[in-house]
């Protein structure tokens, strides 16, 4: 009889915290990186992915790693949107966008009955 062993969560999230370290290497590397390599990271950090349990430990080497966190969410794109991008700073991009655009508009009106010129 053959037992087919499941690597249990430590063991799965230790393989994915070495391709998330050698990605982030890559991504920051100032020597030429071939295509291959780096696509071979990339497709075993995928698969890896696939065998980490969802969780805090996952969570938490997702906040160090940007470049994994980037292929995770994008992987996960189908079911949880981008479930990893700051929020906060886009929103607050986009009301400062929408303030900056409004002066322009009052700025743009004075002196002129409803912006006609």
């Amino acid at each position: 009889m053959t037992t087919t062993q499941t690597p249990s969560s430590s063991a799965s999230l230790t393989v994915t915290h070495v391709l998330a370290e050698l990605l982030e290497r890559l991504e920051r590397s100032v020597e030429p990186v071939g295509p291959e390599q780096y696509l071979s990271v990339v497709n075993h950090l995928v698969e890896a992915f696939g065998d980490a349990p969802p969780g805090i430990e996952l969570g938490a080497l997702l906040d160090t790693h940007p470049a994994a966190a980037e292929l995770y969410e994008n992987v996960n794109y189908q079911y949880a949107g981008l479930c990893r991008s700051p929020l906060e700073s886009s929103l607050s991009a986009e009301q400062q966008a929408r303030q900056v655009i409004e002066r322009a508009m009052r700025s743009s009106n004075k002196g002129t009955p409803y912006g006609q010129s």
